[in-house]
């Protein structure tokens, strides 16, 4: 597939965008983003954060209640859904249970009366560039789940949209088939040349596929930045607690983050230097390749997580035992009141 003349500029933009459904209601703040062309973003946040307003909002779903949405330069706040040049790939996949592969990939064309050999060659092209060529002429009921996701995804890109947007688009697939699909719409989004914008709940699948990643809570943006820049240096807490992996101490300066596997654990009467904390350990969680060893501080009601690999798994940990819990300065990154 090829991206058409004159569309080759993919750059999302949202300006002081928001949805009120009533005065008491509002499910998107005044949120302001910038998508690159050719990006992978991930909205990402808990139910009723807005995340899926904002998608609805970029597709021509939802009506905007006020600021803008600019696609590659072009305000298309006000524009119906098939002016936009988005496409949006549904958590469902909403496929037409009586129409084959093949006719559900080219109904958009059918709409608009595209000849039939035309559509279906276009939409046999999209069937092979996701693997599906030999599976044409099967009904979405002969489909397994990453086949029908395969066949939602062609029919998504046969218009040639500049976006493509993911209401949550892995979360009906068991997680074996989770990890292969999320590989592959990484690789299709390079190939194609898009900005692809998806919504999650998932913190790993976000850091996963993401080149930017958004924080969204309560209708309003967090925190935006590589996957890196947001799970290493959460600037708030609420941000460190979703992103997990996170401690938050309160120190004299405020509140700080520190991630569980930078902490290590001394003997109680051990003499090291830099920043620690006094805890007693409360339980110790097998995971495998990792082991959690949660703490509570002493002098406070708070609980602290620390990651020790396997090797240490023999260590001679005793429940109740007190330990000091220490960490480097420069691991500890101060959050927003």
């Amino acid at each position: 597939m090829q991206i058409p003349p004159g569309s080759s500029n993919s750059t999302l933009e949202l300006i002081a965008l928001s949805k009120h459904y009533s005065a008491h209601s509002i499910a998107v703040d005044n949120i302001n983003l910038l998508v690159p062309h050719n990006h992978y973003c991930c909205l990402l946040g808990p139910s009723g954060c807005g995340k899926t307003s904002t998608l609805r909002m970029v597709a021509g779903h939802e009506e905007v209640t006020s600021g803008d949405v600019i696609l590659g330069g072009r305000n298309i706040t006000n524009a119906t859904a098939a002016e936009r040049g988005t496409a949006m790939m549904f958590q469902s996949y909403a496929l037409f249970p009586h129409l084959s592969a093949l006719d559900n990939v080219a109904f958009s064309l059918k709409m608009r009366n595209v000849p039939t050999a035309e559509r279906h060659q276009r939409a046999m092209a999209l069937l092979e560039r996701v693997s599906m060529p030999d599976l044409a002429q099967r009904f979405p009921s002969e489909l397994s789940g990453g086949q029908q996701q395969r066949v939602a995804l062609a029919r998504a890109l046969i218009m040639q949209p500049r976006v493509l947007l993911l209401d949550e688009p892995l979360s009906a697939l068991d997680p074996f088939l989770r990890i292969q699909m999320r590989a592959e719409l990484r690789r299709w989004q390079k190939e194609l040349g898009l900005t692809f914008i998806h919504v999650t709940h998932s913190q790993e699948e976000a850091m996963a596929l993401a080149d930017t990643m958004v924080v969204m809570n309560q209708g309003r943006i967090e925190q935006t930045g590589s996957p890196q820049e947001v799970f290493n240096k959460p600037s708030s807490e609420f941000v460190a607690r979703f992103m997990g992996g996170h401690n938050i101490l309160k120190t004299a300066q405020g509140k700080v983050a520190i991630r569980s596997d930078k902490m290590s654990i001394h003997a109680a009467n051990a003499s090291t230097s830099g920043p620690s904390a006094s805890g007693q350990l409360r339980d110790i969680e097998y995971q495998g390749t990792y082991c959690t060893l949660t703490f509570l501080l002493s002098n406070e009601d708070t609980t602290v997580n620390v990651m020790v690999s396997e090797l240490q798994l023999n260590t001679n940990w005793h429940l109740g035992q007190t330990y000091q819990l220490h960490w480097a300065e420069n691991e500890s990154h101060p959050l927003a009141a």
